[in-house]
């Protein structure tokens, strides 16, 4: 189903007892973060916490913070059906998989009437203008957390920041963090290798008339758009396109008041404003998702032109730190989202892991249907040059039978089957800006290890042995006998 906005998701999450209602008071200034921290690792709902010191405006959080939450937000069964659903919208662009011209001709017209109908729709009236603020818009009726002690600051976590290439005009729209300097201005946390940090970069060689950029900070929308800011999409594809694909129907957008930006007419929150390329203050310290503190830098600085909202609006926010945090399960959507875009380039990958242990994108592990002599490195190297995958630190590759998503299987793989000079490839390159352990910022070593059974040609002349394997007759005679055994597993 498409939820219009994050009200319809919250009441849909509430009949289903996934929603807690909190009605005592709470702070914002670590309270809510440690009430969450401990929930979210717990497998608990999501929490709508309605009376929060000095504020009458509610807070909601942990809206994905489970498998199943994660799955409704989208639309689907499972995560695994998020893939399939991806892999049919591959198809249609690539006028595949039917074989023949004639078969691919006839999807042609099935996929353009697919992307007419999920493109954004513009209204000339929005929900997130019943309230607009234009004279002296200030930030301090937002209830915005202090999560972590040691942060710099309040942030605003769960975002959908838009900007526009200065050249184009094509819209990106990510999950950045948000620092708030003051009622009036906050920091853009664009890193280096984001979609915002590029129309930055790009609006600083324009003319001093032209380099102001105009951009837009979105707070509770629909949480299709929500995960669609997080997902690493391919360069040109529209995240409101995307989310209209995910919902199967189009995602309503308003012009912003002050700025020339569209944004989801249904969102809680729309905070309106402009970046000066020339102007950069210092950003963080801030508890990431690595489980560190992130250390200062220098980072844009938006200034507030307008704040528009829904009458009596809900701010929806999110934390980060050691895992697992929420941030995992909008992660694992990635990766079965991924997996099929890797697939288009690598037709013999099987399945992928981004594991939360290692943060998502600093371990990847893959399975492969291996066929030649040096496939596994050749996978490395392919990942390695896939848009945000370039940052992953550790590449793992193993045979197409073992499970990819059991990491005891994994390990005991890595341990049996790699010899650590022959099967180990080490390059440099790109690595996340959250990264503390490269010595470079942003700029570091990575690992390829290559599990897979080795060939001769791969300088293992050795016959490598068989796998241990019951027979599948004596298989099910055990599975029909099993009650008769009298064990209880």
């Amino acid at each position: 189903m498409a939820f219009q906005d994050l009200r319809d998701f919250l009441t849909f999450l509430e009949q289903r007892g996934q929603l807690r209602r909190v009605t005592v008071p709470v702070s914002t200034d670590l309270e809510i973060t440690e009430i969450a921290d401990r929930v979210v690792k717990a497998g608990g709902p999501a929490l709508l916490f309605e009376r929060v010191r000095d504020y009458e405006m509610p807070v909601a959080i942990n809206l994905f913070g489970s498998e199943q939450r994660m799955s409704w937000a989208l639309g689907v069964a499972n995560l695994d059906e998020l893939g399939e659903r991806v892999k049919k919208w591959i198809d249609l662009a690539q006028g595949g998989p039917p074989e023949g011209l004639m078969e691919k001709l006839k999807l042609a017209p099935e996929a353009a009437e697919l992307m007419r109908s999920i493109r954004p729709h513009t209204l000339s009236h929005a929900p997130c203008q019943e309230v607009v603020v234009t004279d002296k818009p200030s930030l301090a009726s937002i209830p915005i957390l202090q999560c972590w002690p040691k942060d710099g600051g309040r942030y605003l976590t769960l975002t959908m920041c838009h900007s526009k290439d200065p050249a184009t005009g094509k819209r990106n729209i990510g999950m950045y963090r948000c620092q708030v300097y003051d009622d009036h201005t906050i920091g853009m946390h664009w890193q280096i290798h984001k979609g915002g940090a590029a129309h930055f970069q790009d609006a600083a060689r324009l003319s001093a008339d032209q380099r102001r950029m105009e951009v837009a900070v979105v707070i509770g929308a629909d949480p299709a758009s929500i995960y669609a800011a997080s997902a690493p999409l391919p360069p040109g594809v529209d995240e409101l396109v995307f989310a209209g694909f995910l919902r199967r129907k189009p995602v309503e957008v308003v012009a912003c008041k002050t700025v020339d930006v569209k944004v989801p007419a249904h969102a809680e929150i729309v905070i309106e404003g402009y970046v000066d390329p020339d102007e950069l203050r210092p950003e963080g310290p801030f508890g990431d998702h690595t489980g560190n503190y992130t250390p200062v830098e220098p980072y844009p600085v938006m200034h507030i032109t307008a704040i528009t909202h829904r009458r009596a609006p809900i701010y929806a926010t999110t934390i980060v730190g050691h895992p697992p945090m929420e941030d995992a399960y909008l992660g694992k959507a990635t990766e079965r989202f991924f997996l099929q875009l890797l697939k288009v380039v690598l037709p013999e990958v099987v399945d992928m892991n981004m594991p939360v242990e290692g943060g998502f994108h600093n371990v990847v592990i893959v399975s492969i249907r291996k066929r030649y002599p040096g496939q596994a490195k050749k996978v490395m190297c392919a990942i390695w040059g896939m848009m945000l995958m370039m940052l992953s630190k550790f590449i793992v590759v193993v045979d197409e039978h073992v499970d990819v998503q059991n990491l005891h299987e994994v390990l005991f793989r890595i341990g049996n089957n790699v010899d650590p000079k022959r099967d180990t490839l080490l390059v440099d390159g790109p690595v996340d800006a959250l990264d503390h352990s490269s010595p470079f910022e942003k700029y570091g070593w990575k690992m390829g290890l290559d599990a897979t059974t080795k060939l001769p040609e791969e300088g293992h002349p050795r016959p490598w042995p068989e796998d241990i394997e019951m027979t599948p007759e004596m298989r099910a005679l055990v599975t029909e006998r099993w009650a008769e055994y009298g064990i209880d597993l």
